[in-house]
């Protein structure tokens, strides 16, 4: 990969960062550090990537049925893996929520 799309990646993830803060309600705002939102954009992707979900057949109307449950479930299982920490499934949930409010909303 060339640095032009290292730099593009990391612009993109600043900016879905950006946008997951402001979708989080009140109460959860200032619970995160930007490092573990990173984190868990990368263990998103990671998860879209090895689940197969990209792979899958859109519906008629051109939607991919993705199960958040299972997402937010993969996200902490690797977080509590990783030693990142021990997060509530709600809390998860709102971060996979806006992770996919925002790639939504580039197209």
């Amino acid at each position: 990969m060339a640095n032009d799309e290292f730099l593009a990646d990391d612009l993109d993830d600043e900016k879905t960062i950006e946008f997951i803060k402001g979708y989080l309600p009140q109460d959860l705002k200032g619970k995160f550090t930007d490092d573990e939102l990173y984190y868990f954009l990368d263990v998103i992707d990671e998860y879209y990537a090895n689940s197969g979900i990209l792979d899958a057949d859109p519906d008629d109307e051109g939607f991919i049925d993705i199960d958040l449950d299972k997402v937010v479930d993969y996200v902490i299982k690797e977080a509590k893996k990783d030693k990142i920490g021990e997060f509530e499934h709600d809390d998860i949930l709102f971060v996979v929520q806006g992770e996919m409010e925002y790639a939504d909303s580039l197209e």
